[in-house]
């Protein structure tokens, strides 16, 4: 809110009888040993690794796996499933690489998947740098409060003036006496706990609280699980997007934007979840967006790493800065920020890099991204995740049936990605209690992307289940009026229907 553009620049400036925010360090001056550096070998092939066991991982094994530069197979060195007990978790990533050298397949560099690995224990990039010598795409612990924090992330954005922050306050248990008279006067809000929560603590009015005393109770609640503090933000209308970009510290290159489904049913009915799929669109902006939209996004990205950098000079973010947003229609708002690939988000624009995955960590790592070329197709894709019938919160019967993938029909245009499930060999595995299959459909518009991932998702044989809708114009064209809606009752917005709007929308909705 509250923006005013000065000489081409956006700053921010706060709602009249609101003071701005002191300006100061949000961590305290260390000496870092360095976290500059280079790959091991002078040679064009390389040897690679990952942490992680989902759908998202997967597709990263698969690019890299397609690489000309990466010598024999990718190696996992750990599930990545850390949060009970870090210190047994890192053992196991020691472990691997201790094994792995005895082999003489010692990764040259490493690629992270899950958040946890990088915020809880010692932090893995932080071990595999001072430990082993090995770079990782992904961020330092302290830059994974980026995700790991979001009192961190709120106060870094208001402390540099960045914009895309909605209404929102800090409370910790001293002063909690103030949130209901806060929640009071947002009217509608959303409360979310400062930590990692899987995806899981965010609760908005109307929906999970329905009453001033369900949130204060269930601030109460956070505080006594050992939360720090609590945010209390305003409730945003709109529709979300996720923005990834790669980082070398410096430079910063924009992926395809995405939109995920985190609702476990069609209609965007039932609880929340990991992400039920996504999808991207060929012009490599979404149907409900403006160009004004994707360059405010864009925009807060960049300046965010900007200001990693300054408060962290010694230590360069290198990874995946991926923005959580949500187009109002006041503009773009930032909801929250993830330090790695987004999952399924990952599975879409992993699948249109046309780039040598390979090329771009090494550029990451050496902090050359500005003189990469990084291109992705010019092609739509959809995403569908098959899982247990009953997923999120009622499917343990399911747990260790199997199902049967192979009846699938394989073309380039379908990707393919096993997350939680256990493969038994010949495409039939064993279900977890969390997504089990991935399906991209890469088409040349979202019909056709949508058909290919659709057809996949349906000759799954087993007691499991998917969102039909994901990527189909009747769900298309609700997220459109939905934001035509908003802005046209709100002057100084991008209008979709003038010179801004995107070819696909014309087909989705005229």
């Amino acid at each position: 809110m509250y923006n005013e553009k000065h000489d081409g620049n956006i700053r921010q400036t706060e709602p009249p009888g609101r003071s701005a925010p002191t300006r100061g360090r949000l961590f305290p001056a260390v000496v870092s040993s360095g976290f500059l550096f280079t790959m091991n070998k002078d040679t064009h092939q390389l040897r690679a690794a990952v942490i992680g066991y989902d759908g998202r991982t997967s597709a990263i094994i698969d690019s890299l796996q397609r690489s000309k530069r990466i010598v024999g197979n990718v190696e996992r060195l750990s599930r990545g499933k850390i949060s009970e007990n870090p210190a047994a978790g890192e053992d196991e990533v020691r472990c691997s690489i201790r094994r792995l050298d005895k082999l003489g397949r010692r990764p040259d560099f490493v690629v992270n998947g899950p958040e946890e690995t990088l915020a809880l224990g010692r932090g893995i990039v932080d071990l595999l740098t001072h430990e082993f010598g090995i770079p990782c795409i992904g961020p330092t612990k302290r830059l994974a409060q980026i995700e790991a924090s979001k009192a961190f992330t709120r106060r870094l954005l208001a402390n540099h003036g960045i914009p895309g922050n909605p209404e929102f306050r800090i409370f910790s248990s001293e002063d909690s006496g103030q949130i209901e008279s806060y929640i009071r006067q947002l009217g509608g809000f959303v409360v979310k706990p400062d930590g990692l929560t899987g995806g899981k603590g965010v609760k908005v009015s109307g929906e999970h609280l329905n009453s001033v005393l369900d949130a204060v109770l269930y601030c109460r609640e956070l505080f006594n699980l050992g939360h720090p503090c609590v945010l209390v933000e305003e409730k945003l209308d709109g529709e979300e997007f996720s923005l990834q970009s790669f980082c070398d510290g410096i430079n910063v290159k924009d992926m395809p934007v995405v939109q995920d489904h985190k609702r476990a049913h069609a209609g965007d009915k039932g609880p929340n979840t990991g992400g039920m799929g996504s999808y991207s669109c060929e012009n490599h902006s979404l149907p409900f967006l403006t160009r004004h939209d994707l360059e405010e996004a864009s925009n807060i990205n960049q300046r965010v790493v900007e200001a990693l950098r300054e408060e962290l000079p010694t230590e360069p973010y290198k990874g995946v800065l991926y923005g959580g947003f949500m187009a109002t229609r006041n503009g773009v708002r930032l909801i929250e920020y993830n330090a790695r690939f987004g999952d399924p988000e990952a599975l879409n624009v992993l699948s249109l890099l046309t780039t040598d995955f390979t090329d771009v960590c090494e550029a990451i790592i050496q902090g050359t991204l500005d003189k990469l070329s990084i291109t992705f197709e010019k092609l739509a894709t959809v995403c569908k995740y098959v899982v247990p019938q009953g997923y999120p919160e009622h499917c343990s019967d399911n747990i260790n049936k199997h199902i049967d993938w192979s009846k699938v029909h394989r073309s380039s245009r379908l990707r393919v990605f096993e997350a939680a499930v256990e493969n038994d060999g010949c495409d039939i595995g064993r279900l977890s209690a969390s997504r089990a299959l991935a399906f991209v459909g890469i088409g040349r518009d979202l019909s056709e992307a949508e058909a290919i991932a659709e057809a996949a998702a349906r000759a799954v044989r087993g007691p499991v289940e998917h969102r039909e809708d994901i990527g189909t114009p009747e769900l298309i064209a609700k997220r459109v009026g939905h934001i035509r809606t908003l802005r046209s009752t709100h002057p100084g917005v991008a209008d979709m229907r003038g010179e801004d709007t995107n070819d696909t929308v014309l087909k989705l909705v005229s």
